[in-house]
């Protein structure tokens, strides 16, 4: 199948959509046919989304997908779906003597449980099958690499526990289930947080979207449970 317009007439949604990888994400579906619903925390998030008044977008707000009511009914709102794209979430940089409950906490709810609640509702709305793709992290993966990160690490190592065990789950509904796990993105705010670092090696939201479009593509028949290491040159 080409991928020009392989989602064409596709319910797709898109958390984090207004993001510098949710963007261009979203764009890169719009391009290729797919209707798009991103839900939105906020008016101020919804201001800022780029592709709001796109036609085949819907940008929803307020949403709180923490929330088990709200995730449920954003999802019975869209109609029957072909794939959802999970990248909303949080980052906090803790070093262990800053650790406490409640940063792990507010670190596993604003990862690890939206991302189970969006996996939860988006499956019940996969009627003839669909492909669910997730975003974990690197550290995750290579835990030596999250120092003074480990309730982030924690929280998005929960990413990647429940990928590959919905993957198993929603094997016979014909559902696939996969995550990426990418190093830092080249996005303003990283740029801004890590100004001495050697942008050259980040990956790019392009890049990025380029994968996570293809696990939510038909075109993938065959992976589920993956958890793709997106590193660029890092």
């Amino acid at each position: 199948m080409s991928e020009v317009r392989e989602f064409e007439d596709r319910n797709v949604v898109v958390t984090g959509g207004t993001g510098a990888l949710g963007t261009a994400v979203a764009e890169l579906l719009l391009e290729r046919g797919a209707r798009v619903r991103v839900p939105c925390f906020d008016a101020e998030e919804y201001e800022r989304c780029s592709f709001r008044e796109h036609e085949r977008a819907e940008v929803v707000h307020p949403v709180n997908l923490a929330d088990d009511a709200a995730v449920e009914a954003f999802f019975a709102d869209g109609g029957e779906l072909w794939a959802s794209i999970h990248i909303a979430g949080g980052f906090a940089f803790t070093p262990l003597s800053e650790v406490s409950s409640t940063v792990l906490e507010q670190q596993v709810r604003m990862n690890t449980a939206t991302c189970l609640l969006c996996c939860r509702e988006a499956a019940a709305h996969m009627k003839q099958g669909g492909r669910i793709v997730n975003v974990t992290a690197r550290p995750a993966l290579d835990a030596r690499q999250g120092a003074k990160l480990t309730p982030y690490v924690i929280a998005k190592a929960g990413v990647a526990a429940l990928t590959q065990t919905l993957a198993s789950e929603l094997l016979q509904q014909d559902v696939l289930v996969n995550a990426i796990a990418p190093s830092v993105i080249d996005t303003p705010a990283n740029r801004e947080a890590m100004a001495d670092a050697d942008f050259s090696t980040w990956v790019k939201p392009s890049d990025a979207a380029e994968v996570l479009a293809f696990l939510a593509s038909p075109r993938n028949r065959v992976v589920s449970g993956a958890l793709v290491p997106v590193y660029g040159k890092a």
